[in-house]
């Protein structure tokens, strides 16, 4: 079978906005090539036994990424599975944001629930000075993070601790990054995400705010003077993440992503207004 042929009946068999690209990337990975190859040379023969085993766990709505074992994250391959969130683009707006915000290279970066590292790997990527500390509640995700920073040669600067968010810490850091669970328990969410990414890094309580409500209250003991922190936020919870902010004493800005929804919150310790 020629890949052309291959990639359109598979893309019929798994269905779905982006039928086409999964089909693209799964026979990509089975014949070790780019995409971009691949695209180049729709004639190539392939043997299409092994491809359609891969096809079949894609149409029974396991993750491309599980599938493949690797998600591209801010230009890194970074590893993935079952016990950690697959990296998405959406949350490349906090390293965006961080770019743009950071009015000083930081020297020391944390990462508040790091999964599988990404967020706290593509900070490092960004400002190779700096060093940093990923914390996560699992022992399974903390193992693929470090799975990752040594992929991706950033080990001897990321150190992974297990915590639960900043409980107990006494370091101040110049920038802070989360992404943390922010999907309320009632919300309908698409079956691959349900079945096959953790719960603990998705569902945050009735209203999706519950781990917010652990993390901000936190953030002033945590930044250095002048630190920044971005939290990765639902497209809905922007009022409630800017009042939650006031509450704790923190200026607060709403970003979005390429998308144009509101993705992240950037926060700093606000100062301390004179009496009038």
């Amino acid at each position: 079978m020629r890949t052309a042929a291959a990639i359109t009946a598979a893309a019929a068999r798994i269905g779905g906005d982006t039928a086409r690209l999964d089909a693209e990337v799964l026979l990509a990975h089975q014949l070790g090539c780019s995409r971009g190859e691949l695209l180049l040379n729709p004639d190539r023969m392939i043997e299409p036994q092994a491809f359609e085993a891969l096809v079949a766990r894609r149409a029974a709505g396991e993750p491309v990424a599980h599938i493949t074992g690797i998600r591209e994250f801010w230009s890194l391959t970074l590893k993935v599975n079952a016990d950690v969130l697959v990296p998405r683009p959406d949350s490349e707006t906090l390293i965006d944001v961080a770019l743009k915000l950071c009015t000083r290279p930081p020297a020391r970066i944390l990462d508040l629930g790091t999964g599988s590292g990404a967020l706290l790997l593509a900070a490092l990527a960004e400002w190779p000075s700096a060093s940093g500390l990923g914390i996560d509640a699992s022992p399974a995700a903390l193992k693929v993070a470090h799975a990752n920073a040594l992929a991706t040669g950033m080990a001897d600067r990321a150190a992974l601790q297990l915590g639960d968010w900043g409980d107990g810490m006494v370091e101040r850091f110049d920038l802070i990054l989360s992404n943390p669970p922010y999907i309320a328990e009632y919300e309908v969410i698409s079956p691959d995400v349900r079945d096959h990414e953790p719960a603990s890094a998705l569902f945050a309580g009735v209203d999706g705010l519950d781990d917010y409500r652990r993390i901000l209250p936190q953030l002033a003991g945590l930044l250095s003077p002048g630190g920044l922190a971005c939290v990765e936020i639902g497209s809905t919870q922007g009022p409630a993440l800017l009042a939650m902010a006031a509450e704790h004493g923190l200026a607060a800005s709403i970003h979005p992503d390429l998308g144009g929804r509101d993705r992240c919150v950037a926060l700093r310790v606000a100062p301390i207004q004179p009496p009038a």
